[in-house]
């Protein structure tokens, strides 16, 4: 069994997967042009809730939302199935293979045995496209990965149940409908007006505020915790940004392209010089990783680095802040 699906690496699991299931049905859709329309630049900060025993942070939406958005933005109806029965579960995956359906799954990441070991760990809500099977060896398209690959029946059924937050539950989904005519002009103005209101939501965690309120605590996590936990809250801080969400620069420059195509499809060339300017945004985000990374590995030869560092992130939310009032007036 084996469909005759295309690879096409990305930046980010989600984008990538729903790039590639409707590239193969024909709609020559980007991943910016996913990520776009799908509001997938998003901001939150949840003290209240732990994540490998640090703050939860979050970069994007909820695993799933991008891509529902997107879909529904344009009228494209996905079908999304989640099991309780592990069996059930993968005689519906070879179903849709015998039906040359390549299909995405949501999974877990720690049990991916072609990840590298340090980007193996609990986080289950990692995406991935299953194109076909061979003997016991399903066929793999993970778009963050350079070429396709493979994983045994157990191999992907454990991934597929993985216990733990946004446990996956077998969960499978792929496009059922796609209008003749799609309406991109609507489609990314909607996405865009979605992500403005997120970023510059009048809640405390949610957007630029949110991105402020975490600065404030960089300042008082080594007073508060001591510096080997404040150091253990910005490794997290970072893993969630750049290597698990892709939510910091990669983000930000993936927001950039799909301004830069937006600008040519709604013929504004004000998204021209706001791709731009999200860009240099992004290179600040990209600047503040290095550095939160040069404290917790102890090779900041800084002095008072935390609210050096929360000085910066402060920075960036004013940027982002005046960015998204001028996105909002532009469409």
């Amino acid at each position: 069994m084996k469909t005759n699906f295309i690879h096409h690496q990305s930046a980010h699991c989600e984008n990538g997967v729903a790039s590639n299931l409707l590239k193969h049905q024909g709609i020559n859709i980007s991943e910016p042009m996913v990520f776009g329309i799908g509001s997938g630049l998003f901001f939150v900060y949840l003290p209240f809730i732990k994540v490998n025993h640090a703050p939860a942070i979050s970069y994007r939406p909820m695993p799933g939302t991008i891509f529902n958005r997107m879909a529904k933005r344009l009228g494209i109806k996905v079908k999304r199935i989640k099991f309780s029965d592990n069996q059930k579960a993968q005689k519906a995956l070879e179903e849709n293979l015998k039906n040359n359906i390549p299909t995405g799954l949501q999974v877990g990441v720690y049990n991916l045995t072609y990840f590298p070991d340090e980007y193996r760990f609990h986080f289950n809500a990692h995406n991935l496209v299953v194109y076909g099977k061979n003997d016991n060896n399903f066929l793999i398209s993970d778009p963050v990965m350079e070429t396709v690959t493979s994983l045994t029946e157990n191999e992907l059924d454990k991934v597929r149940f993985a216990k733990g937050a946004f446990a996956p539950k077998g969960q499978m989904y792929y496009p059922v409908e796609i209008p003749k005519n799609l309406d991109w002009e609507t489609a990314i103005k909607k996405g865009i007006k979605n992500t403005c209101n997120d970023m510059l939501a009048p809640v405390p965690i949610v957007g630029v505020r949110g991105i402020r309120f975490v600065a404030r605590q960089i300042r008082k996590w080594p007073v508060k915790h001591g510096v080997k936990k404040a150091n253990h809250y910005l490794a997290q801080l970072i893993r969630m940004q750049e290597e698990i969400g892709t939510g910091g620069a990669g983000f930000r420059f993936i927001y950039a392209a799909f301004l830069q195509e937006a600008s040519v499809i709604l013929k504004n060339d004000q998204l021209k010089d706001l791709s731009a300017e999200m860009t240099s945004i992004g290179d600040l985000w990209r600047d503040f990783a290095v550095n939160v990374a040069r404290v917790y590995k102890k090779r900041s030869n800084q002095t008072d680095v935390y609210n050096a560092l929360a000085d910066e992130l402060t920075r960036i939310a004013d940027l982002e802040e005046a960015f998204f009032k001028k996105l909002k007036k532009a469409i």
